[in-house]
């Protein structure tokens, strides 16, 4: 089960209280489960009415009233095709059928395709231009291959547990930064004129018991339930989706967990009350592939489209064995589900394909069944699809931006007397089996020895599963160094070690001659994959053994680290140990991308998207829920996630607490040196400002009035080194503290811009505030609503590198109702103090 802190748990128990507000139940044998009563039905599924997309919504209410029933039933049910997921084609309405591919950051089953750098590394470079140009170019792959749809990008897992298996694929565990990134790639994917799947919805934050299992026994044990109150759905894990749907996504993909006790994709409450009631999403909803469990349920509970169609997951065969298929048409005869369910179903599905200009496509590659897990003969009888030349190269020339987007997300983190950028060293050592080619082949997903411990030797550009990307060719930093070694002019000479065994063990170290050599750079990997969480947070194959061995001879370590998430870097404060970059996810040019960043081509601008702590166990409040009792459970309800943190993960947790960390949320160094001016606020807009928004008709995002600007916080950033750099000024506000509500954060981030700046440059930024973002949802008035205390203002180059502050009161009652007070507020319990860095008064709140 989760395990947590006391501080946590003393929480928790003055929560106590709220339990009758938020319906909490008690669990099984396996202790107290605060199930928060449920999920509370939200019936019928609100109809699409085309809101942003009227006319693609006439063609598409056209279309369906040309239908019969078994082809209503043939477009929302997944067949065996050429593509991960197959929509079959209906001839005589000309329609070809839909092509969906994975994933996040390739078409992995695609030739002569490209592999671009993961979420995480997007996060990492804190960029919206490059993560909008990544979309649009991953995009042109896709469409280029004749997939209609993209399933991706990620913002489930958002990443609660630094443990998680597929946090990579997503961007981080800030709502807001994640929110921002998510809705920039899926307006760059969608301007290509592909659709893109929003996933996955919601809360999916493991892997451990995400599906399923049958006991020993031949029981049934469901898949793991994530337990969450209303505040941290909303003001967490259904941030960043409200901001795919203003972005106009076409299609959100449910996820395989329960939440508060029902499947993600029956869920009724989630899916027709938060995502088509609460956000207007006007496109349709899919199942991960075999995420269904039901026929009727999962369409009253808002379900469009299942896939990839059959009961089981490689069932051929799907139209005749499905939940939704003949099954769906005998519900409709029999009473069971409504033919207005069914043709929203239909709408909500063909409506993105003729918004976005699908009616003339490029065919599907006639390669991709040799790709796939199913084959010709799977096909059923009749479905005919459209295929065009095979092997169809796509990559264009996406390498540039792949090179400029790895360097962009590579962060810095530690950089002792200047020991970065390399000018020209004689003798460059390279050890670690993290620096040399691949020889396990170029693609990561067929290999029984990738589940949870990834290859031994190479490069690790991506992680695995449905993920990851077939390469056309891999640039590792071995090659990289070596050809930039030449390029020097002096002769250079590379000796190298991969084997992480000799270097520990054997002397690996005295191999490379002359020594010490002038640099050491020691190349690091962990593997990330769906299907597993990962065990642990170290860098893996005893790679913390590598760095201590080779510094312990070398006095000039760079130590470069690819990997799926955060590392715990006990190596850190070794001080022969000069360098650190947590080079992430990059991508096909992972190895020129590290280059341009050690020699000093690109100036590093990364910043931590999560926070690095001293140990494992200090991340031990929002763990991965598993024991052996539960993995010997006969209890088919067993499996219960209870997110008692609630709004605390990442440095919002380690904020709270003040406790230290290694590298705080948004640190990153560069090259050069910034500095920042004094902040200042602004009212956008004129008359007063109300504690709710007005009551405006929902619009794809919400009520409108949510996404309203109301001021505006203005600083100046400089250069004041000698290079130039870019820099990431971050905003953070102190959000007062609600009365008789969950615990609120310290700060959380609500601005960042990325600017270039030459040396002895200064710019103005301004980041502007809306009411989401100065706002709380109240479980209560099930609303956004504006606080009555001061709201904190604080400015700087991280989460704990704060420069400048001020505070605001949008309210005229500010400091008096009943709230708890804020930053800003000095008769509440916080007051920042600039130079602590940090609350004066830390400590939990008050008002609890």
């Amino acid at each position: 089960m989760v395990h947590l802190s006391n501080k946590l748990r003393a929480a928790a128990t003055l929560l106590a209280s709220l339990s009758a507000v938020n319906g909490q139940t008690n669990g099984s044998e396996f202790g107290e489960l605060t199930q928060y009563g449920g999920s509370p039905p939200v019936y019928p599924t609100p109809n699409a009415t085309g809101l942003d997309w009227a006319t693609a919504f006439a063609q598409a209410s056209a279309f369906v009233a040309e239908l019969t029933l078994e082809e209503k039933a043939l477009l929302v049910t997944g067949t065996p095709g050429p593509c991960v997921g197959n929509i079959s084609p209906i001839p005589r309405l000309n329609f070809s059928g839909l092509c969906l591919q994975d994933g996040p950051l390739a078409i992995r089953q695609a030739t002569y395709a490209s592999v671009f750098p993961a979420g995480l590394s997007v996060a990492a470079s804190w960029d919206r231009a490059l993560a909008k140009q990544r979309g649009v170019d991953m995009a042109l792959e896709f469409k280029g291959k004749g997939a209609h749809v993209a399933l991706g990008p990620v913002a489930g897992p958002l990443g609660r547990s630094g443990y998680g298996g597929r946090n990579w694929e997503g961007f981080s565990p800030d709502p807001y930064l994640t929110g921002l990134l998510f809705g920039d790639t899926i307006e760059g994917m969608q301007s290509t004129g592909l659709q893109a799947c929003a996933k996955h919805y919601i809360a999916y934050e493991q892997e451990t018991q995400r599906n399923p299992s049958v006991s020993p026994d031949g029981v049934t044990i469901e898949a793991i339930s994530s337990n969450l109150n209303d505040r941290t759905m909303h003001e967490l894990y259904l941030w960043p989706f409200q901001n795919a749907v203003k972005s106009g996504v076409a299609s959100v993909m449910c996820s395989y967990n329960r939440i508060n006790g029902s499947y993600a994709c029956q869920n009724s409450k989630t899916m027709n009350g938060l995502l088509k009631g609460e956000l207007g999403f006007q496109g349709y909803v899919m199942s991960d592939w075999a995420g269904t469990h039901s026929g009727v349920s999962s369409a009253h509970s808002g379900l469009d489209m299942d896939m990839p169609g059959g009961i089981s997951f490689l069932e051929s065969g799907t139209i005749a064995h499905s939940y939704f298929g003949p099954n769906l048409t005998a519900g409709v005869e029999n009473g069971t589900i409504p033919i207005d369910r069914v043709d929203d179903m239909c709408r909500r599905i063909m409506t993105p394909y003729f918004y976005l200009g699908q009616t003339s496509y490029p065919p599907i590659d006639g390669g991709e069944f040799a790709l796939n897990y199913w084959s010709p003969s799977d096909v059923d009888p009749g479905v005919n699809f459209t295929f065009g030349p095979s092997n169809v190269d796509v990559r264009g020339a996406h390498g540039s931006l792949i090179r400029e987007l790895g360097s962009a997300g590579m962060v810095l983190l530690k950089n002792v007397d200047n020991a970065l950028p390399l000018k020209t060293p004689k003798i460059i050592g390279v050890f670690g089996n993290d620096a040399g080619d691949l020889t396990d082949g170029l693609y990561f997903g067929g290999d029984a020895d990738l589940t949870n411990i990834g290859f031994q030797y190479g490069v690790l550009p991506v992680g695995g599963g449905s993920g990851t990307g077939r390469f056309s060719y891999v640039v590792s930093p071995l090659d990289a160094i070596k050809a930039k070694a030449a390029q020097q002019g002096n002769d250079a000479l590379v000796q190298y070690v991969l084997n992480n065994t000799l270097i520990v063990d054997a002397d690996g170290f005295a191999i490379v001659q002359p020594s010490p050599p002038d640099v050491c750079l020691v190349f690091l990997k962990t593997w990330a994959t769906e299907g597993y969480d990962r065990p642990s947070l170290l860098v893996d194959w005893n790679g913390t053994a590598v760095v201590e061995t080779v510094a312990a001879s070398c006095p000039n370590t760079i130590v470069i680290t690819n990997s799926g998430g955060l590392n715990i870097l006990p190596f850190a404060s070794n001080p022969n140990v000069t360098g650190i970059i947590a080079a992430h996810y990059p991508g096909q040019e992972v190895g020129n991308s590290i280059v341009d960043v050690l020699w000093g081509a690109v100036n590093p601008s990364g910043k931590l998207p999560y926070t690095i702590a001293l140990a494992e166990e200090d991340y031990a409040f929002a763990d991965i829920t598993n024991s052996s009792a539960l993995l010997e459970t006969e209890d088919p309800n067993a499996w219960q996630s209870d997110f008692e943190e609630r709004l605390l993960i990442d440095y919002r947790y380690f904020d709270y607490y003040n406790e230290s960390v290694q590298y705080e949320f948004g640190f990153g160094l560069s090259y050069t040196t910034f500095s920042m001016g004094n902040a200042t606020v602004a009212r956008v807009g004129s008359g007063s400002v109300s504690a709710l928004p007005s009551n405006e008709s929902i619009v794809p995002g919400g009520n409108p009035a949510l996404w309203e600007t109301l001021y505006s916080v203005s600083v100046s950033v400089s250069n004041t080194g000698s290079v130039a750099g870019a820099a990431v000024p971050q905003l953070y506000l102190g959000l007062p503290q609600p009365a008789n509500e969950d615990i609120t954060p310290v700060k959380v981030l609500r601005g960042f811009e990325k600017l270039t700046l030459q040396p002895g440059e200064s710019q103005p930024v301004t980041f502007d505030l809306n009411r989401r973002d100065i706002s709380y949802w109240d479980i209560y008035v099930q609303d956004w609503v504006i606080g009555t205390s001061a709201i904190g203002v604080l400015a700087g180059f991280s989460s704990r590198d704060i420069q400048a502050t001020t505070s605001f009161s949008p309210l005229a009652s500010s400091g008096s109702g009943g709230y708890g007070g804020g930053y800003g507020d000095h008769s509440g319990p916080w007051h920042w103090s600039a130079s602590e860095g940090r609350p004066s008064h830390w400590g939990p709140p008050k008002a609890i």
